[in-house]
Order: C-alpha cells, then structure tokens, then sequence
C-alpha cells in the first residue's frame, strides 16, 4: 500500500517518555503504520469495524502489526510490541460491510497492560523516544548514501513514482527518511519493517536502511541485466523472421523458392508418386502440412521429415509384375537345388495357381530341417526362380519386440521394424522374404517377438499390417514369407499353426555325391584360386570323405574337407609344384588326417558280445545311430538306467524289462534269474541328453540278447515303441533315421509296420538301394529277425562280422 509523508504535526520528540494512557488497538495483517505516514486500510474484522465506529471526537487510535497474519481472532500475544500512535482522517463504508480507513502514523509507542479485550482490545501505551546521536560527518555521510541508494532504487524501478526522490530530498531529519523510505520499498518484508519500526536508535537504523537498499539495488540491476538479455533476444528473433518473411517475398517475386520449400515440394511429388491408399496419402499430407509451417530449428521438425519420408518411399503400389514362367522356374530350382522334390512341387504349385488367380495370397512356409541341407540357399533360388527380389532377416537371438514391429515416433532415434524395412530394401510389395532362424526367436522383458510376427504371419492380417513407427496399415499379403528353422518344438503353437511346414530331411550318400560333383567341388575350386585342370576329385574319393571324415545331414562339413584339399593344392602351385593334383584316399589321409569315422567296423566290433543293440535316433542335426548296452551280475533284482536318458526313454526301459520278465518262459530265461541278479542298461555317450519311446524295442532286444546269450546280427539297426503286451507302435523321423543307418553302413533296419507309408512317400529306391527293411508288428517278430535262432546262423552272423572287420582293417 503507498504511504506517503506529511509535515510533522504535534511533535511531541525529546528524551522523556510520556505517561501511559489507555487506548483503542487495531491489529493489522502484513502491514507496518510508521510515523508522519498516511497509510489506508482495509478493515474487515467485526471487532475492528465495532474499534473504528466506537472512535468519538478523539480519533486516536495505536495501529500494531500481527506476528502471524493468519491469525483472524489475535489476542495480545499474537502483536508485537512496538506499534504506531495514529490519528483516522476518514473513513469509507464499503459495498461488503467493511471500512476504508486513512490513517496518519504519529509515533512510536510500546504496549503495555492491555485494559479490555472485547469487543475490541484496548490497552496502556507509552511513547517511544528516538535516541538521536549527535550530528557527525560520518552520520551526515550515511544519510546521503541511503538517500543517493534509494534515488538510484525509484529510477531504475518501473513501479515507483519518481515523486518518492523528490520528497525524500526534502527530509532533513535522518529518522524520517529512513521511516519514510522503509515505509515506500514495497520489498521490504512485514518483519525488516517491523524491525525498522522497533529500532529507536537513529544511526542503527539507518545503517540497517542502508544495507536493505543496497542488496535491493543489486537485485534490481540483475533484474534489468537479465530483462535486457531477454529482450535482446526477443528482438533478434523478430528481426530474423522479419528477414526471412522479406526474403520469402523477394524469391516469391523472383521466381525462386527457398531450400525448405524445395524439399516440401520434393515430398509432395514423391507423396503424388507413391501410389498410397487414401487413408495413408491423407496422413501424409497432413503430416506434410505440420512440417511446411514448422521452422527448420524445430525440434520435432527432423523426426517429421524422417517420417514423411519413410512412407515415400515404401513401394505401396510397385511389384515385380510380369508372368512366370512355370518350365522356367522348374530349370531353375533344379540347377540351383538338387533333389527337395516336395519344396519344390509346393512351389510350382504356388506359382501355378497364382498365374490362374492373380489376386491369390502368398502363402507362409516354413523350411524344417537339420543344419547344411539347403534351407536358407532354397529361399533365393525361389525368389530368383519367381523374377522377385530377396530379403532376408535373421531372427536368431532377436528378445526385442521392437525389431519386428518397430518403435513408437516419440522415442529417440526410433525407426520402423526390420519387416518394413526389408520392404523398403526390396523396392516392391512382392518380395520374397525370407525369416531365417525362426526357431531361435527369445522373449523377455522387452516383450516377444515370436507373438509380434503372429499378426505378419497371418494371411488373413497382413494385408493391414500396423507398424508401430508408421501407424498406417501396409499390406503384406502380397509378400512370400519363408521361414526357417532346425527345429519345431521352440515355435509356439499359434506361430506354428500360421505356417505350412515343410521338411527338408538329410542327404543319403549318393545324393552328397552328387551335390558334390554339382555344386561343391566347383565352388571351392574357384573360391580357392585354382583351375578344374589343377585338382581332380574321383568319385570314390570323395565317398571316403563322407564316409569316413563326416557324419551329418547336411554338406558343410562335406564342403570344409572339400575347400581344405583345394587350399592345400593351392599351396602346392604357390610352392612350384605345377603338377595336377589327383585327390586319392592316400592324399585324403595326408591332407585331412587319419580317418575320423569308422561306422560299419564299430558296429560289427561293439556287436560282438551278447547285450549291445544298434538303435536310431532323431537329432535336429539329422539321424544318427546309437548303442543301447545291457549287462547283468550277481544281486538282487535290481534295474540300473544310465547314460543321461529322460524320463520318457526310462518308462521305455521299465517296460522293456516287464515284457521280458513276463515272457521269461518262452524266452528260455529261469523265473528266478531275475531275483538272483542285477541287470544295468547304459545308453552311451554319457554326456549327451536322449529322451523319447522310440528306443523300445531295442532295449528289449539287448536285454533278450543278454539274457540268451545270442549276439545280435551284424550291421542291423532298429527302431520303434514297444508296450507291455509286445506290440511295435509306429515313430516319427524315419527319412531321418533310416539315411543315418545307411551312412553308417547299416543293412538290416528294423521299422514298425505303420511306418512302411514314410518309408515309400519320403525315401527314393535309390536312398534304399543296399539296406533291408523288415516291417514288424510284435516285439517277437524283431527278434526273429535282430537274433540268431539256431547254432549254424550264429556261425554265418560270426563270419560275416569277421568279414566286415577285416576289410575295415585293410582299408
């Protein structure tokens, strides 16, 4: 509230105080009355409104400050002590009931015994006497600089009026001035003035004074340092967009558009030229519209343009177009690709159907199979087979949602998924586009981008494919999604059900071969520097490599050995040796080391005893055999597993040793045999996991063997489930299984009859060419075939696995 100054009037100063007389106390809220000030209040309290209208012809009243403002019923203790005697000029009746109130400040006085407290307080005061010091130069001095200080406060302060300099000048008494300017800084807080108030020495002060306006001054002035800064600013700013609004009309007259117009212009015709969807070209343009009245500086005006751009420049309208040859096609998978019959029938169908039917969607397969047999190869021979262009992704070890589906437009850096931009990569709508690896996909807190592809995946989704950065559909139907994996179990269901699998089992020997000779040999010939006139590879060369330095499904392994032979030739020319190599098994042994793999000799040799049976198992690497053992020992009918099996195989161990104790008799096995002794089954290599029931009629065979002493026949392998009644259930993975047999040397295998349908759909008579197949039914028609039943065929079975360990040991 202003206060302002008039001539002193009934000066009562001196050294004595006056006596204590009793009179009426308004308390008053944030506010300090001082002495020959006109201050107005505002009085709204009921009490102090029955205080001003009680006041007769003496208008005196002590005007005090409240310690708490908050305080709306103050009692003595909640004033201080020290108040102004003050006389009321007018008052005004307000609207709302309350009083206008000019009051003229007189006095310092203090309060003392308080003589009434309602309806309002009155009380004893006495009058404070100021204790002048004497006049001094070092007091004359002070003085000026306060007032100087405070001359310096109204000029620089746009809310004080000028008037304040000008009254001060005119106040020669050092305790007025400092009243007076105490009174005028609307800075000073509620207590500094208070405190102004109740300080009676003159010199203390104004030295208090002196400090309050000094630390104000330079408030002040770094508020105008900072206001100026600001404005500084303000007007650059302005001033360039007065520029750059000149220079837009100046290139508007002449013809010209700036850089940012230009690059608006671009993207509206690479918008015009994309062929978008309406619904996408409307988001678009307004997006367009967003950035033409962005400035360059903006922040978000990069991550609108990135924006814009990437749905430029997807192909939402651009195919590979044109008719397919289906002859065409066909010669160029079979160049490519030898053998895959079934991929490649379901291919040609694709393409056979899609030729009637344009509109067709493009299906979802998924390549199943062991490492090395051609899975990821078989993906570009198709797009090249379809005149379309191949993408591929790898999803081994992707846990990031993200990648698939893309990242929300507010992060930072935030771009589409790998999906869209395969697309963009391949320039068209139809690509054929190839998931490596799918089996391999992680999930963890990041989310789980198995479930993120179910919607890409899904024929009947895809044609609105949502990506997560564009947040505008994209149809994906017209794409050829292949997949690839080593196994199925890792795919959740609802993936899996989305995909039509096809399987892609292992290589016989002769397909190798001819893999080999077609493909191989004349790729690392010419990866490795050297001429076809350099290096022969014989046929019966490169059988021992696969024989005996490789066992798998696929042909990495094979094309190792192979590309190992050529660099070792390659060596041979750098070093002079001019001459063409003739790969023999000779130069086999020198270049690659002594034979890794003896499979026909191993059998025969671990056969021999009574007890050890040739099982087939199922690897995601391909088939691969394995040695079920049994032995027996002095005990107490006690049952030993080991070798690392699983629940599953035990429960097949368990009822192998039912079936055989139940048929104990006709076995020609003593009933007491099996209270008297021990048996153990050991299923080597120890270190390897094996689970699963097809193992049955093995164990039961090696322990009929073991328990009749009859070794089993050589080179003979077997698979299927036995239950407790001696039935032969059917199992999966044959192509697998039998091809691991016949790598291994294998003549005589074993099946379930149920099976005998795989065996003619999935096998070649090529791939069957030198092996037996006996289908059986019952446990008991295994044994017919897997053991010896008279003397004279136990001596045929001894020299004929002789025979086979003779010739493993001259060659």
């Amino acid at each position: 509230m202003a206060q302002h100054a008039r001539p002193e009037r009934n000066s009562k100063e001196g050294n004595t105080a006056e006596p204590e007389r009793a009179l009426p106390i308004l308390p008053v809220r944030d506010t300090v009355l001082f002495p020959h000030a006109v201050l107005p209040l505002t009085v709204g309290r009921e009490s102090s409104v029955q205080l001003i209208n009680s006041l007769g012809e003496d208008k005196t009243i002590v005007v005090v400050a409240q310690r708490e403002a908050r305080v709306d019923a103050p009692q003595p203790a909640d004033l201080y002590t020290i108040g102004t005697l003050a006389i009321v000029h007018k008052v005004v009746k307000m609207p709302n009931q309350s009083l206008f109130v000019f009051a003229e400040g007189l006095e310092r006085v203090r309060l003392g015994e308080f003589t009434q407290l309602t309806p309002f307080m009155r009380g004893q005061v006495e009058t404070v006497p100021e204790a002048l010091p004497p006049k001094s130069s070092e007091l004359e001095a002070l003085q000026r600089n306060v007032l100087t200080l405070f001359q310096q406060i109204v000029a620089g302060s746009p809310t004080l009026s000028d008037e304040l300099s000008t009254v001060a000048m005119n106040i020669e008494e050092p305790g007025r001035l400092v009243d007076f300017i105490a009174s005028s800084l609307p800075s000073l807080s509620t207590a500094d003035k208070q405190d102004t108030l109740e300080t009676s020495d003159v010199r203390v002060r104004l030295e208090k004074i002196n400090q309050h306006l000094a630390k104000e001054l330079e408030v002040q002035q770094l508020r105008n340092k900072i206001q100026s800064e600001v404005q500084d600013r303000v007007q650059q700013t302005q001033r360039e967009y007065y520029l750059r609004e000149q220079m837009k009309a100046i290139q508007k007259e002449l013809g010209e558009q700036d850089e940012g117009q230009r690059d608006i212009e671009e993207l509206r015709q690479k918008i015009e030229a994309a062929g978008m969807p309406d619904e996408v070209k409307k988001e678009a343009l307004k997006e367009l519209g967003r950035l033409s009245r962005m400035s360059p500086m903006a922040a978000d005006y990069s991550v609108t343009r990135n924006y814009i751009e990437w749905l430029a420049v997807l192909p939402w309208a651009r195919t590979s177009g044109g008719d397919v040859d289906i002859v065409k096609a066909k010669e160029v998978l079979d160049t490519d690709h030898y053998d895959l019959k079934k991929v490649k029938d379901r291919i040609l169908d694709y393409l056979s159907v899609r030729r009637l039917k344009p509109t067709m969607k493009g299906p979802i397969l998924c390549f199943v199979g062991p490492p090395g047999v051609g899975k990821t190869s078989l993906g570009k021979s198709i797009a090249r087979a379809l005149g379309r262009k191949f993408v591929r992704i790898s999803l081994g070890g992707v846990h990031d949602e993200a990648e698939v589906r893309g990242h929300r437009r507010t992060y930072i850096g935030a771009l589409p998924g790998q999906i869209i931009q395969g697309i963009r990569r391949a320039e068209t709508k139809d690509p054929v586009f190839m998931l490596d690896e799918i089996d391999k996909v992680g999930r963890d807190f990041r989310g789980d981008p198995g479930s993120a592809l179910l919607e890409a995946l899904d024929p009947e989704q895809n044609a609105s494919f949502r990506d997560n950065y564009l947040d505008v559909p994209f149809d994906l139907s017209k794409v050829l999604f292949i997949t690839t994996a080593n196994v199925l179990d890792t795919i959740s269901e609802p993936l899996r059900d989305r995909m039509e699998i096809i399987e892609l089992q292992g290589y016989t020997e002769e397909e190798k071969i001819h893999i080999a000779f077609q493909y191989l040999i004349p790729r690392q010939i010419e990866e490795n520097g050297i001429t076809p006139e350099q290096i022969e590879f014989p046929e019966k060369s490169v059988s021992t490599i696969i024989a005996h330095y490789t066992r798998e499904a696929g042909v990495r392994n094979l094309e190792r050995n192979i590309g190992t032979i050529c660099r070792k030739q390659a060596r041979r020319l750098a070093e002079g040796k001019t001459g063409k190599l003739m790969v023999t098994p000779q130069v086999i042994q020198e270049f690659l080391g002594g034979i890794k793999i003896r499979a026909e000799g191993e059998i025969a040799e671990r056969t021999k005893r009574a007890g050890v049976v040739v099982g087939l198992a199922w690897t995601p690497s391909g088939g691969d055999i394995l040695f079920v053992e049994a032995n027996v020992m002095k005990g107490k009918g006690g049952f030993t597993m080991t070798g690392q099996i699983g629940q599953v195989m035990q429960e097949s161990m368990q009822a192998a040793l039912t079936w055989v104790r139940s048929n104990a008799l006709q076995l020609g096995i003593s009933e007491n045999f099996f209270a008297e002794h021990d048996i153990h089954i050991h299923v080597p290599a120890g270190a390897i996991p094996k689970d699963g029931p097809s193992a049955g009629i093995t164990m039961a065979t090696a322990l009929v063997s073991l328990l009749t002493n009859r070794p089993v026949r050589p080179l003979t392998a077997m698979t299927g489930e036995i239950t407790l009644s001696g039935n032969v259930l059917p199992i999966g993975g044959v192509k697998e299984k039998v091809l691991a047999a016949k790598r291994t040397g294998v003549r005589d295998v074993i099946l379930p009859a149920e099976n005998k349908t795989n065996v003619e759909e999935d096998l070649t008579p090529e791939q069957l060419e030198n092996i037996q197949i006996h289908y059986v039914k019952t446990i008991n028609e295994v044994l017919e075939v897997a053991l010896p039943s008279t003397p004279i065929e136990e001596r045929q079975d001894a020299e004929e696995r002789e025979k086979v360990l003779t010739e493993q040991t001259v060659g």
